[in-house]
């Protein structure tokens, strides 16, 4: 019931961009944005209050930022465009230092923090690299650079976009980007004297009927408590693997998926691909599937929501958030989120709260506020998303490279928040593509299942800490430490110039 009476409880209003990054700190009472105008912005999100604005020291688009657990919410650490990686550590009286840490080569997308650990955390970006980052000893480790699985003929590395780690068994990371397949890895089976080859995954993870398809690719990851593994795809739809669900370590050209074909393209009975799981007859097993959305434009995240991570949430180039229930795969609510397209939700650590944001300049914080139980509109159904153009497909032979979306700008999610005159048409032109080719299966898309149980206890929102006290040794809590006047410079926040001079040399 929860979930029918989300609303917006307030607009976080402050970035001069898109909003690429948004996430709760541990205890929930902090969210913390990064933005096209290379800020990270720390939000008391209950009062809608700024508690701490900072240059992020990148020269070009934070893609993420996230905050560190148990550093008193003093440790942030981003990944940008510019293909730093960088640490921000808040000191007295709201001053910030921030550091190199590592680089890739090109765009760094993610980062993926060991659960509970202060000091690790791992990076991934379109170079196809993964590294290892200790903070107790700022040292950087290239783990391995992620290759197709079987050459393409447009592409010898990997561009990840996605890198998230099994809360239940942190050793376990996967990583995905631009191929069909999501690779599991085991940090044990790394030797840190660099005598072994780590770069071989111990699991992969696709829809049968993907497996083989090349305009096909991932642009985000979740792990659920229970392990599950929620995978989006562009151009297609959302996935839910359970752990017996995984191909083995090596689904090679020779397994059954594939037939003898040069282009090896897969068997007519894989065509068609998998039905959804039905997890309690047994019947047809393949990973549940989540349909309604669009990702075609953007690089999305996908995420749970819920104290038992009962449902799936996701943003959707119609600029509205979707929710499913995770078991079944019933579309319960779409919510209007930005004016162009929603990439970001992040849920709660401990309630029914959600964060999104978008091409749009804000973040919206969204909780069980209405008094009426919102129902699905008539015209969203379950159906096949028309593809238009592959955001991972083959772009030309010159530089064998693989454009992705690219617009000229180096914004993570293809857009800016200025330009809002076509607005309505394009949304008219979406709608109008969208839902032509929708199914008609689910009737009028209402929602009356009014006796499930969403898991939600109904919590006070105010019940997880005070973010008065938030940087109690602080004193004002409105510090900001760059100026809007000039935001490619950091300002009065402390740097060493050396190190943001490193932005301009290759390692």
């Amino acid at each position: 019931d929860l979930v029918l009476r989300l609303d917006v409880l307030r607009k976080l209003e402050k970035h001069r961009g898109c909003v690429n990054t948004v996430s709760f700190n541990v205890d929930g009472d902090i969210v913390i944005s990064g933005s096209d105008d290379q800020k990270v912005i720390l939000w008391d999100w209950e009062t809608g209050k700024v508690v701490l604005s900072f240059h992020s020291g990148h020269h070009n688009n934070v893609f993420q930022a996230k905050i560190m657990p148990y550093t008193d919410d003093r440790s942030i650490v981003t990944c940008a465009a510019d293909g730093q990686v960088r640490q921000a550590q808040i000191l007295e009286h709201g001053k910030v230092e921030t550091k190199l840490l590592a680089k890739h080569q090109g765009r760094a997308h993610k980062l993926a923090i060991e659960p509970a650990s202060p000091h690790i955390f791992y990076t991934c970006g379109e170079d196809g690299l993964v590294q290892h980052i200790d903070l107790r000893t700022n040292t950087a480790t290239e783990l391995f650079t992620c290759r197709p699985q079987r050459m393409r003929r447009y592409m010898s590395i990997l561009h990840l976009n996605a890198i998230t780690i099994d809360p239940r068994n942190p050793y376990l990371f996967a990583v995905a980007g631009s191929d069909e397949f999501t690779r599991i890895f085991d940090i044990r089976k790394y030797k840190w004297d660099g005598s072994t080859d780590f770069g071989q995954p111990v699991d992969y993870f696709c829809p049968p009927h993907l497996v083989g398809d090349e305009n096909v690719g991932i642009t985000g990851l979740a792990f659920s408590d229970q392990s599950e593994l929620l995978v989006t795809y562009n151009e297609e739809f959302i996935y839910l693997f359970t752990k017996d669900m995984g191909l083995g370590p090596d689904p090679s050209p020779t397994s059954p998926l594939y037939n003898d074909s040069d282009e090896g393209e897969m068997s007519q009975d894989h065509e068609s691909g998998a039905s959804p799981a039905d997890i309690e007859t047994g019947e047809n097993i393949g990973p549940q599937v989540y349909k309604g959305h669009r990702n075609s434009e953007t690089v999305k995240g996908v995420n749970f929501f819920g104290p038992k991570c009962e449902y799936v949430v996701s943003g959707s180039d119609c600029g509205r958030i979707f929710i499913w229930k995770k078991k079944g795969g019933d579309l319960v609510r779409v919510m209007e989120a930005d004016k162009h397209v929603v990439n970001c939700i992040e849920s709660h650590p401990h309630t029914a709260v959600l964060a999104s944001s978008g091409i749009e300049s804000d973040i919206k914080i969204w909780t069980p506020k209405a008094i009426e139980r919102a129902i699905l509109p008539a015209n969203i159904q379950q159906g096949s998303v028309p593809r238009r153009f592959h955001l991972f497909g083959y772009g030309g032979d010159e530089d064998n490279g693989i454009y992705f979306f690219d617009d000229g700008s180096d914004s993570d999610y293809g857009g800016s928040s200025d330009n809002e005159d076509d607005d309505d048409s394009n949304m008219e032109e979406y709608e109008d593509d969208f839902f032509d080719d929708m199914d008609d299966d689910n009737g009028d898309g209402n929602n009356d299942d009014t006796d499930d149980d969403d898991g939600f206890e109904d919590l006070d929102i105010h019940e997880y800490g005070n973010p008065d006290e938030f940087f109690d040794t602080v004193g004002d809590s409105d510090f900001d430490n760059s100026s809007d006047d000039d935001q490619d410079a950091p300002s009065s926040s402390h740097y060493d110039n050396d190190d943001l001079n490193d932005n301009d040399t290759d390692e």
